[in-house]
């Protein structure tokens, strides 16, 4: 039997392939590197069409990069002065010094990074793991965060989906190792369609020409020495904080938050059930929910209009700031 045959390899391979958009940098995006203790992450911008906008922060989810908010960042920069980061280990950011890839680390990666940059209070946004982070970073420090956009955001589930499982099985010692010798001789096209048959709701909606950037993309991020570590520490650290409970649980971390939270989710959506939403709902305090019945797990990325549209209708809300 090949390894191809094997039960569950190619559901693994998929949920450790990057979900990438089509443009390492897409017309009027610019990338820079901060350089901070221990850490250096690389942050993509898109200058704002007016100055005195309040800025934005943009955070990618499991695999992803920064690329994954090309697509909503111009929608949205007449209203924020927009950045995504890339977080340790993923897109252009190296592994942090201290290998630390668990929710916490990632949310502390990123605290810093406001804090030093004194871009504070934020229109936080976060996909998948990035939405756990985002979580947690306007629980812990509420003066940093304005609003808080959670596209699929992976808080725990009691039953989780099926299509989910092949992810947690990363966070076994020994498994991403072993999966990335089983699939050594995937091509990248079929690394490509594999992520985006997990991640889309409807992969036909990606162009031939976003189909082959990505292909280039993705054999870029598999050539990096730390991406399976990246990988499998970091998906190990969603399996830690899905067990998490008490104070530092994500579940009563979501009760805490005090901005205004827009929630969006995917009736499509192959990682983050569709049925959470109503859980995310009721946690939040201060929120609104946005469905998508046709959107997989990456919404921002499928129908970036439609998230837009909801984040414009969150700042009317609140008087626009």
């Amino acid at each position: 039997m090949s390894s191809t045959e094997l039960p569950g390899v190619r559901a693994v391979a998929a949920a450790v392939s990057p979900a990438v958009s089509a443009v390492r940098v897409a017309e009027g995006e610019e990338l820079r590197s901060v350089g901070l203790p221990g850490l250096t992450l690389s942050v993509r911008s898109r200058p704002p069409e007016r100055t005195g906008l309040p800025p934005a922060l943009y955070v990618h989810g499991l695999g992803g990069s920064s690329q994954n908010w090309s697509a909503l960042m111009p929608l949205l920069q007449d209203v924020v002065d927009g950045e995504a980061v890339d977080l340790p280990g993923f897109g252009d950011s190296p592994p942090p010094d201290d290998g630390n890839y668990s929710v916490t680390g990632h949310a502390r990666a990123v605290i810093r990074f406001l804090d030093a940059e004194e871009r504070g209070p934020v229109h936080l946004f976060g996909n998948s793991l990035g939405g756990a982070v985002a979580t947690r970073v306007a629980a812990v420090r509420p003066d940093l965060v304005r609003t808080l956009t959670l596209v699929s955001p992976a808080l725990p589930e009691i039953r989780v989906q099926r299509s989910a499982l092949p992810t947690g099985l990363l966070a076994v010692p020994g498994v991403a190792g072993l999966f990335a010798r089983m699939t050594s001789d995937w091509s990248a096209e079929d690394r490509t369609c594999g992520v985006m048959a997990l991640c889309y709701g409807d992969p036909g909606r990606v162009s031939e020409a976003g189909f082959r950037e990505a292909v280039a993309e993705m054999e870029r991020r598999m050539g990096l020495p730390y991406f399976w570590d990246a990988m499998a520490r970091s998906a190990r650290g969603i399996v830690d904080a899905y067990t998490l409970g008490g104070q530092h649980g994500l579940w009563r971390q979501a009760e805490r938050v005090l901005a205004p939270t827009q929630l969006v989710y995917g009736g499509r959506d192959q990682l983050v059930s569709y049925r959470m939403a109503r859980k995310a709902s009721a946690a939040f305090r201060d929120s609104r929910l946005l469905t998508l019945p046709d959107a997989g797990h990456v919404a921002m990325m499928e129908y970036p209009e439609a998230v837009a549209q909801a984040f414009r209708e969150l700042l009317d809300e609140r008087g626009g700031s």
